[in-house]
């Protein structure tokens, strides 16, 4: 990141004084009346109303920041471990779709190309040629999970089919192997199922491979800082074997996506980072 510069105070010269003069009586003028606030209020609410109608059928495309240093706990100096992400924006939308939480979409249902909802890899990184930000097939997917699992979940995910799986992945020059999958529901009623079927919490009933013991992750204060999106943070117990995992569920209208960070040796996946890339695709998919 560059460093913001402080342009201090100018110093502008007196000029020469004028000779005094006199100036003519005027009446006074009595103040106009400032307008009240509620009227003011009623203005910016309709010049607001405005732009938003004026902006239907166009479609939408709204840019993001990465994430605050307030909303990732401990982000406090320049050098915190964040990784350096690329500036975000929502893709535009088909004219007259809404976006997912807005009051015209009820169902919650996301209409933008599932594929430009995934987070971007950071600076640095190596990208997965498996995982390169488009459509997987199932058989990836259930590939994170324990091979004796994996043909419970199967027949979960037959029963309550998926319409897409996008998913990318990267590799830091720590080592730490970062993936996303979104996985894109016919409902939201359906991806609420498959959140509830997987029984998220310290016991999990599909915990991902390499990653059988877990718990919440205590440091982690924002489930719900974006509207519409609910996040359950999990880390691997200490002691980890030889690689440290840390993994989120992320339930957004009709897509739940699972983010994963491990990295191999004792000092175990950062946790700054997770967070960041955990906050940044909520964002996305808000």
């Amino acid at each position: 990141m560059s460093d913001q510069q402080t342009v201090g105070p100018v110093r502008v010269p007196p000029t020469e004084a004028a000779a005094p003069t006199t100036p003519p009586a005027v009446p006074e003028v009595p103040a106009a009346p400032r307008p009240p606030r509620r009227a003011l209020r009623a203005v910016a609410r309709w010049t607001a109303a405005v732009l938003v109608f004026g902006g239907l059928g166009t479609g939408t495309a709204l840019a993001i920041t990465s994430a605050e240093r307030g909303d990732v706990p401990g982000l406090a100096t320049e050098d915190d471990g964040r990784w350096a992400y690329p500036k975000l924006s929502l893709p535009a939308l088909p004219a007259g779709s809404p976006r997912p939480f807005s009051e015209a979409n009820t169902a919650e249902i996301h209409h933008a190309d599932l594929r430009e909802l995934l987070l971007p890899a950071p600076a640095g990184s190596t990208p997965d040629k498996a995982l390169d930000g488009g459509w997987v097939k199932q058989e990836r997917f259930l590939a994170e999970y324990r091979a004796e699992d994996r043909d419970e979940l199967a027949q979960l995910l037959t029963d309550t089919p998926p319409r897409h799986i996008a998913a990318r992945g990267w590799t830091m020059p720590d080592g730490t192997r970062a993936r996303i999958y979104l996985v894109r529901f016919n409902s939201t009623a359906f991806a609420t199922h498959v959140r509830d079927e997987l029984r998220i919490g310290v016991a999990m009933r599909w915990p991902l491979a390499g990653a059988v013991e877990t718990e919440f992750d205590a440091s982690w204060k924002s489930p719900r800082a974006v509207e519409g999106v609910s996040s359950y943070v999990l880390t691997e117990k200490a002691p980890h074997g030889d690689a440290h995992t840390r993994q989120a569920y992320s339930l957004a209208g009709d897509t739940l996506a699972l983010i994963v960070h491990e990295r191999p040796g004792k000092a175990g996946a950062a946790r700054i980072p997770f967070q960041q890339t955990v906050i940044l695709q909520n964002q996305l998919l808000g």
